[in-house]
């Protein structure tokens, strides 16, 4: 998951220079002729038979398949639809939840446009009319499975239809992308507001598609994390993983063990104050997730990276002796103690409230770096930790040294090894997917988003090399592990981890996790056909002037060619 960390504490952003060339790119010949046909016969469809004058409205929609992550099918057609003061969001089917989808849609279009956008009810019957937006839930939709929509597109009005809210919830995205950036502005601006013609179907390549926020090292509060959770809204990521509890700090109440957050959540790296969660802010930030369609995954670390916890309660410790707080950045280095009784009395308690105010699947045990546990404990703990997490209703899931453990239904490993991790490693994973369990791929070397750009990045670390934006996009999920014997149908997904030792702010967050995250949340997505690092650099650069609107602090990578205005 990490390896040895020894970066110095930091604070700023970085805004820092690349000076190696693009490497490593194989082209997608059919992706990248999906995507070129699809702008330029959206260009066609807007402009109609006459030409559109250079920076006319025209000129300026955007094409319909200009987005990320990039649609599985995109077929332009027809006249732009054009956004007017008078249009209505129309919602159909599943009341509370399309009004809920509705109502956000609203909240993103209002304060730019100055359009008033009444959400009103719909019966269904006929298009749009009167240039409305309709939002339309209904089981007849064969094909979109769980998270898919469709987006009609046209001179009288935009139709996104879903089989669920989620399916809804995702199309908004898609139509927000495809409005003039400055959409996201909080101010009033100038339309026009018009969206290219044609239809888009769209579905996920995987259910599982991760961002994870490493709260432990530094804390990071409510409005904060929510902060977070709408930028990864708006890439469809569906997984929010946090991070709870490490050697540096414990960040979740445990009414059963009360010392854990007040005493052990009392500091982080380089001996800032802490804080953690009460079960109310949690409860909090796992609402307003599924308000975005997103997940919460949270993560106990066991039966290494606990000194948080073994500071707090002497017991825990196999000689009874608390350690003192720890504020560096060494891993490996603490364990619970395997044969006491009373670990497993706090495995339980702390599983048990977690899991009683966690809606979602999965419970995160950690399990990697477990340097100071021999394996046979290693293997016998981390047996009845997964017993425990299962007892609760809850589905496993572990970095992917957990592989190592007796296999039990429905597990998720999530592999953090890089691209030439050794074979043994490689082939135990491999051994675990045939057997039934699942992969999340999290490599360190391309998807760690606390990787430097390069040399000179101020902020993050370099233990698993410098990852700039052409690397971390460009390498399938489906085969990654093929040659160890993964099979592509054993992958459940991908995740973007952030660790946070040198991260303090929201602004690092984006300088670290921006413009990296979009191609992550892309290779989850999209499917493989459509990745291409020479298209997608063309549809990344377009998020440029939408990020910027959204006041996100990215990297501005040298490798992509961002506009100098909206």
């Amino acid at each position: 998951m990490r390896q040895h960390r020894s970066a110095p504490y930091a604070a700023a952003s970085p805004h820092s220079p690349r000076s190696r060339a693009l490497s490593g790119t194989v082209p997608r010949l059919a992706g990248s002729l999906l995507l070129v046909l699809a702008a330029g016969a959206s260009a066609l469809g807007v402009a109609g038979s006459a030409q559109a004058r250079p920076g006319s409205p025209a000129a300026q929609v955007r094409p319909l398949g200009q987005i990320v992550p990039a649609p599985a099918q995109v077929h332009p057609a027809g006249a732009p639809y054009t956004l007017t003061p008078s249009a209505r969001i129309r919602v159909e089917g599943h009341a509370g939840d399309v009004h809920q989808v509705g109502t956000y849609l609203a909240g993103l279009l209002r304060p730019s446009t100055g359009y008033a956008l009444p959400v009103v009810d719909d019966s269904g019957r006929g298009s749009p009319g009167g240039h409305d937006i309709r939002l339309s839930l209904t089981s007849g939709s064969a094909g979109l499975g769980a998270e898919g929509y469709r987006l009609d597109s046209g001179r009288d009005g935009v139709t996104v239809t879903a089989r669920t809210s989620a399916g809804l919830f995702h199309g908004v995205q898609t139509l927000r992308q495809l409005l003039p950036a400055s959409v996201e502005e909080r101010t009033t601006q100038h339309g026009p507001w018009q969206v290219a013609g044609g239809i888009i179907t769209d579905v996920p390549r995987y259910a599982y598609r991760g961002a994870m926020l490493d709260v432990s090292r530094h804390f990071f509060t409510v409005p904060q994390v929510e902060k977070y959770i709408d930028q990864l809204a708006l890439y469809k990521i569906n997984e929010l993983h946090l991070h709870l509890s490490d050697d540096q700090g414990w960040r979740i109440a445990i009414t059963s063990w009360p010392r854990l957050a007040a005493y052990g959540g009392s500091t982080a790296v380089g001996g800032g104050t802490g804080g953690s969660y009460t079960k109310a802010q949690y409860e909090q930030i796992v609402a307003y997730a599924a308000s975005r369609h997103l997940e919460v995954v949270p993560e106990i670390d066991m039966p290494s990276h606990t000194n948080a916890a073994l500071a707090s309660y002497p017991q825990l410790n196999c000689d009874g002796v608390a350690p003192p707080l720890y504020t560096g950045t060494e891993v490996g280095f603490s364990s619970l103690c395997v044969p006491k009784d009373v670990t497993y009395t706090f495995v339980d308690d702390v599983i048990r409230e977690l899991a009683a105010i966690t809606p979602g699947r999965y419970l995160h045990i950690g399990g990697d770096e477990a340097h100071s546990t021999s394996q046979a404990d290693y293997v016998s703990f981390m047996n009845r930790a997964e017993a425990v997490v299962q007892k609760y209703g809850k589905t496993v899931m572990g970095w992917h040294q957990i592989t190592s453990a007796a296999p039990v239904d429905g597990r998720v490993a999530e592999y953090w090894g890089y691209d030439d991790t050794g074979a043994a490693e490689r082939a135990q994973v491999a051994a675990a997917a045939k057997n039934g369990t699942r992969i999340v791929l999290a490599p360190a070397d391309r998807s760690y988003l606390d990787m430097k750009y390069d040399e000179d990045t101020v902020l993050g670390q370099d233990w698993a090399g410098t990852v700039e934006v052409d690397r971390s996009y460009d390498w399938d999920p489906g085969t990654y592990l093929a040659d160890a014997g993964v099979p592509s149908s054993a992958v459940l997904g991908v995740e973007a981890p952030l660790w946070t030792e040198t991260i303090v702010t929201n602004d690092d967050i984006e300088a670290m996790a921006f413009p990296r995250l979009p191609g992550i949340a892309e290779l989850g997505w999209s499917p493989e056909a459509t990745h291409d690092w020479d298209t997608y650099r063309v549809r990344l650069a377009a998020q440029g002037p939408r990020m910027t609107a959204l006041g996100i602090d990215f990297h501005r990578s040298p490798l992509v060619d961002w506009p100098t205005d909206g």
